[in-house]
C-alpha cells in the first residue's frame, strides 16, 4: 500500500502522524511511504530521519494526498484539504465529526474511508487512540490553567498551591476518565484543592481510592455543578461521549455567577466543549472572556508538546496502522470489530451513530456494508 503523511496544516498544529520508526517498520512490510517536506519539523523528526528510515520524501501536500492510498494525519482536516479528497482513499485521523457538518459533507460527497482514532475501540471495549492524547491534555489542562489564572493573562492572580498562611486555589474538574483523571493528579501534585464531578458513583469510589482521599468528590446534577463552578478559581471540562457531541454541563448563567477573572479551561471543545459559552479557538488566539470569566478552549492542545504528544500518539495508532496497510481497510473493518468502529464514513454513508444524532442524519453500520469477517479486536 501506499502510505501518505501530509504536514499539518490546522492552526499551530506541530505533531505528524507517523514516525521514522513507523516508516522503518511499513517500509520492511513492503508499503511505500511518502512524506510531505518538513512534516516532522515541528516535531523534532527531521527530513534526513524520515529518508533513513524509507520513506520517501515529497515536495508537495498535493502530490502525497494524490499518490497515496491511505493518508494518516493527526488532526482532521480543514477546508483546503477538503480538495484532495477522492473516492476510495483511506483517511486515518481524529475526525471529530459531530460538530464539523461540513468536514462529514464532504467525506461523504467524495465517498472517503475516514476512520477515526476517537471512535476506535479495543478489546476491553476503551479508545486506546484517544487515551494518550486525553493524557497530555488532561495533564496540560492544570498547566494552562494555572497560566490563564495569572494577573497578565487575565486572571484572578491566584496561585493554585497557595503557600504558607494562604489557602490554596480551588479546582473543579467535570469529568473523571482519563482527561479529568490525569487533571486531577496534576492538580493535586501543585497542592491545589480539587473536586471531581462525576456521573458515576462508581467512578468517583475508585478515584477516591486511587488518590487517597485527597480529592472531593461530587456526583453530577445541575445543583452541585452550579455550586461548585461559582466557587472555583479553575473549571476544567473533562466530559466525553464517544463520537458525539458534548453535553453542555455549565449553563450560560452559571459562567456568570463564578468569580472574576477565574478560568475555564474546556478540553472538550473538540466534541462541540461541555461550556455553554466556550467555542473553539487556536494556539495563536488561546483565550477569550465572558461575563469577566476567561476561556481557554484551543483544539488541539497536545499540539502545544509535540514531541511528547507524536510519540505518544503513534505509539498507540500504528499497530492499526500496520493492520490497515497490511489487509487494506476493507479487510481491515470486516476482520476487526475495533477497527470497524473507527469508522465513521465508507462510500458514501454515515457509519457513526453517535455523529449521527448529533447531525440529524441517516447512518447504517459499517459492519452491513463490507459484511462479517472475523470477530478478534486488536
Amino acid at each position: 500500500m501506499i502510505i501518505g503523511v501530509p504536514r499539518e496544516v490546522k492552526d499551530h498544529e506541530s505533531r505528524v502522524g507517523v514516525t521514522p520508526a513507523g516508516v522503518h517498520a511499513l517500509v520492511a512490510a513492503g508499503h511505500t511511504v511518502l512524506v510531505e517536506h518538513n512534516a516532522g519539523e515541528l516535531s523534532a523528526l527531521t527530513d534526513d530521519e524520515y529518508q533513513a528510515a524509507g520513506a520517501e520524501i515529497v515536495g508537495s501536500a498535493h502530490d502525497v494526498w494524490r499518490l497515496a492510498e491511505m493518508v494518516v494525519k493527526v488532526k482532521e482536516p480543514i477546508e483546503p484539504e477538503y480538495r484532495h479528497f477522492r473516492e476510495g482513499m483511506v483517511l486515518f485521523t481524529y475526525l471529530h465529526l459531530a460538530p464539523m457538518t461540513e468536514l462529514t459533507d464532504a467525506l461523504l460527497a467524495n465517498k472517503v474511508t475516514g476512520i477515526a482514532y476517537e471512535t476506535v475501540r479495543d478489546r476491553a471495549g476503551t479508545l486506546p487512540l484517544l487515551t494518550p492524547m486525553s493524557e497530555v491534555a488532561g495533564r496540560m489542562s492544570v498547566q494552562v490553567g494555572a497560566a490563564c489564572l495569572e494577573k497578565e493573562r487575565g486572571g484572578r492572580g491566584v496561585l493554585l498551591g497557595g503557600v504558607p498562611g494562604v489557602p490554596p486555589g480551588n479546582v473543579v474538574i467535570l469529568g473523571g476518565g482519563v482527561v479529568g483523571s490525569n487533571a486531577a493528579r496534576v492538580a493535586l501534585g501543585l497542592g491545589a484543592r480539587v473536586t471531581l464531578v462525576d456521573v458515576s458513583l462508581n467512578r468517583l469510589r475508585e478515584l477516591d481510592d486511587i488518590f487517597g482521599g485527597r480529592l472531593y468528590t461530587l456526583a453530577s446534577n445541575s445543583y452541585n455543578i452550579g455550586r461548585a463552578v461559582r466557587d472555583a478559581d479553575l473549571v476544567i471540562g473533562a466530559v466525553l461521549i464517544p463520537g458525539a457531541s458534548a453535553p453542555k454541563l455549565v449553563t450560560r448563567t452559571m459562567v456568570a455567577k463564578m468569580k472574576k477573572g477565574a478560568v475555564i479551561v474546556d478540553v472538550a471543545i473538540d466534541q462541540g466543549g461541555c461550556i455553554e459559552t466556550a467555542r473553539p479557538t487556536t494556539h495563536s488566539d488561546p483565550s477569550f472572556v465572558v461575563d469577566g470569566v476567561v476561556h481557554y478552549c484551543v483544539t488541539n492542545m497536545p499540539a502545544a508538546v509535540p514531541n511528547t504528544s507524536t510519540l505518544a500518539l503513534t505509539n498507540a495508532t500504528f499497530p492499526y496502522l500496520l493492520k490497515l496497510a497490511k489487509l487494506g481497510a476493507k479487510s481491515a473493518i470486516q476482520e476487526d470489530q475495533g477497527i470497524a468502529a473507527g469508522v465513521n464514513t465508507f462510500n458514501g454513508i454515515l457509519t457513526c451513530k453517535p455523529v449521527a444524532e448529533s447531525q440529524h442524519r441517516d447512518w447504517q453500520p459499517v459492519s452491513e456494508l463490507v459484511g462479517h469477517g472475523g470477530e478478534g479486536v486488536s
